[in-house]
């Protein structure tokens, strides 16, 4: 633990460094956080890059600390020599305003972290929470399997093919665990860091994008407490009616409604918290909400997402702080820009998504500034020169890292010749129109409800004559009709990773309009009572969901699981592969990290694999070992593993195993065969 946290902190204090060496005027706090993000992605990148060479190992972490020094030499040397920007009332009272909101919002996220990532019971299982149960085992694969590979690596659970989905945000943790974690706290700790940073980007980039104010409270609250109108399909006619009790007195019938009422909003907040999926942001059926809470069902499952915004929201605000025109800084410019088009590169492999929305972000941003031109500038047709070439810098650099993992990882999925087919598609208005079939909900009212009352805001907003929102959702805009109009993977709800960093933006200039019409209300007695409305609208169906996650508690893998599990990591070759089930809770994938022939669909199918023969070989080798001991060599197979699952999902013939294997491991959950080598 001391190790990993150590080496934790040597990133961290090195990446604040090299802003403090490269962006001195930038204001300190935000200063502070670009520097802890960039730390963040430098132990990201390093290791995996030295992983090339040494694998992912000891070796390849000392070599990625020597490239640290050198990194940080180099910024140091190409420094801006201006006297740093000092820490001064502003900075205070600006903390004293983030604080309230980045303090409970990582108290909230750790309690999540430690629920929803193995937490451990005192029989010795391990538990998650209802947004874990399904994602975290295939990043737990990559955290435990990664370890000690060569880069590139295989998929884990599909061995054979060039693992293209972004695994760096997975490698962190791998870190953790290569220098003396456990794998519980390899997640947890790179989590919770990972969502404060996001919680802190979004406060510094309002502070930037907003007047100020408690505008830059709100625009993260809008992000983070998303949620929509869907408590209204919870909470319709909870009230009862009259009419069930036409004898009763008047005083009577007001009892037994308020009382009736009390009972049926008891029972349908009972279906929330303990029903599977039923918080009112996540109902795809009947409800058809789809607007997930971006900390319960995002954040805190979706370990690549959640490294890719650590990464994407300190590019929003160097693409702000670069090219927004009055804030243009000569003497920071270049050495914004540069590092702007490095960061840019480094996204495709933490997340693709990430790296596409800042592309058509920086897009939109440079068309609106070509067609409206630079107000500083002498004369418009050289002041659009000025503009366009910083912006071509930005892209070279951004493509020259980019384009490499592009074709050598994303596009191989993305793009799979040897299966006949792309993973884009034309499909307008998301999962509003499954599949292209026909919108479930009229266009507007899916919004309306899915976002609630801030898409209104949002609507109000934009007839503002305001340029600098104007230009914000001239960013925000080509994302949203990239994500309306193409499908970019298999799964259509995963173009919500585009829709959300869209509406990042658009919480800015929605936060912005509000306080513009606080302030306009002033005067007015009954705005608070109006603000208290709105709040509980805007917030309710969030705290509710919020609420749920945090009672959530599944079983995920008991303690015989657990033994096997633990057996399969210590107790075999490194790079043993295994022949199991395709369930998606299988210990030895991923407390193990062994790789294992065939994964469940759950995760390849949604990344572009047919995984029909293999299914059909494991099903042809546990119900006739003998007469199909030819599938364990086609797949280099060391150990079969028997568990629950299988004889469940197979009618095993345990007795051939017996005959023609040897049983190095068995308890009452599993047993663990050897195959001859040879």
């Amino acid at each position: 633990m001391i190790a990993s946290l150590s080496y934790l902190l040597l990133y961290l204090s090195f990446g604040v460094l090299e802003v403090r060496f490269l962006l001195p005027r930038h204001k300190p706090l935000n200063r502070i956080w670009l520097g802890l993000s960039l730390g963040v992605l430098e132990e990201m990148w390093l290791p995996a890059l030295c992983a090339f060479a040494f694998g992912f190992t000891a070796q390849a972490h000392a070599a990625a600390a020597g490239l640290l020094l050198l990194l940080t030499a180099a910024c140091w040397f190409l420094r801006d020599r201006r006297e740093a920007a000092c820490w001064d009332a502003e900075e205070k009272a600006q903390l004293r305003k983030m604080l309230p909101v980045i303090i409970p919002l990582t108290l909230l996220s750790a309690y999540l972290q430690y629920t929803h990532v193995m937490r451990v019971d005192a029989a010795g299982g391990w538990h998650v929470g209802q947004s874990t149960y399904g994602d975290l085992p295939m990043h737990l694969s990559f955290i435990t399997g990664l370890q000690g590979k060569t880069f590139p690596a295989d998929y884990p659970f599909y061995p054979g093919t060039r693992l293209s989905y972004p695994f760096l945000a997975d490698t962190l943790s791998s870190t953790f665990c290569l220098l003396g974690c456990s794998l519980q706290a390899a997640v947890t700790i790179p989590g919770t860091l990972m969502m404060a940073l996001c919680f802190t980007g979004v406060l510094v980039l309002a502070r930037e994008m907003t007047a100020g104010g408690k505008a830059v409270v709100l625009a993260a609250l809008l992000f983070f407490l998303n949620g929509g109108l869907g408590f209204l399909y919870d909470f319709d006619l909870a009230g009862g009616t009259w009419a069930a009790q036409p004898d009763a007195d008047f005083f009577t019938r007001i009892g037994q409604t308020v009382s009736g009422w009390f009972e049926t909003v008891s029972l349908r907040i009972g279906d929330i918290l303990d029903g599977y999926y039923k918080t009112p942001t996540n109902q795809p059926d009947p409800n058809n909400l789809r607007w997930s809470n971006v900390i319960c069902d995002l954040m805190i499952p979706q370990r690549t997402l959640l490294g890719g915004w650590c990464t994407v929201i300190p590019c929003f605000y160097l693409l702000d702080a670069v090219f927004r025109p009055k804030k243009r800084d000569p003497g920071n410019k270049a050495r914004g820009l540069v590092l702007l088009g490095i960061w840019a590169g480094a996204l495709p492999l933490v997340h693709t998504h990430s790296f596409l929305a800042l592309g058509l972000a920086s897009l939109g941003c440079m068309v609106y500034d070509l067609i409206h031109g630079d107000p500083d500038a002498m004369m418009i047709r050289r002041g659009r020169g000025q503009i366009l070439l910083p912006y071509l810098v930005y892209a070279c650099i951004a493509a020259a890292l980019a384009v490499p993992q592009l074709l050598a990882f994303t596009f191989r999925q993305t793009f799979q010749e040897d299966a006949g087919h792309t993973f884009l598609q034309f499909q307008f208005n998301w999962v509003n129109n499954p599949n292209g079939q026909g919108m479930r909900d009229l266009y507007i009212w899916f919004w309306v409800k899915n976002i609630g009352l801030p898409f209104i805001a949002l609507i109000a907003a934009l007839f503002d004559k305001t340029p600098r929102n104007r230009r914000i959702f001239a960013m925000a805009l080509p994302i949203i009709l990239a994500a309306e109009f193409i499908r970019f993977q298999p799964n259509e709800y995963d173009n919500n990773k585009l829709f959300y960093l869209a509406w990042l933006l658009c919480c800015m200039i929605t936060a912005d309009w509000c306080g513009n019409v606080w302030k306009r209300l002033r005067g007015l007695r009954s705005r608070y009572v109006l603000a208290v409305l709105a709040a509980a609208v805007t917030f309710l169906s969030a705290g509710l969901t919020v609420w749920r996650e945090c009672v959530s508690d599944y079983m995920a893998y008991s303690s015989a699981s657990v033994e096997a599990g633990t057996f399969a990591r210590d107790r075999t070759e490194k790079d043993a592969v295994f022949l199991t089930g395709t369930q998606h809770l299988n210990p030895v994938l991923s407390i193990g990290g062994k790789t294992i022939v065939c994964g469940p669909d759950l995760w390849l199918y949604w990344h572009g694999f047919d995984t029909r023969e293999r299914q059909e070989e494991l099903r042809m080798f546990y119900e006739d070992p003998e007469h199909n001991a030819d599938i364990p060599q086609k797949y280099n197979v060391s150990y079969i593993y028997v568990s629950s699952y299988e004889r469940s999902a197979y009618s095993v013939n345990t007795e051939a195993l017996d005959r023609n294997y040897r049983k190095v491991f068995e308890n009452g959950e599993a047993t663990i065969w050897k195959v001859p080598d040879g």
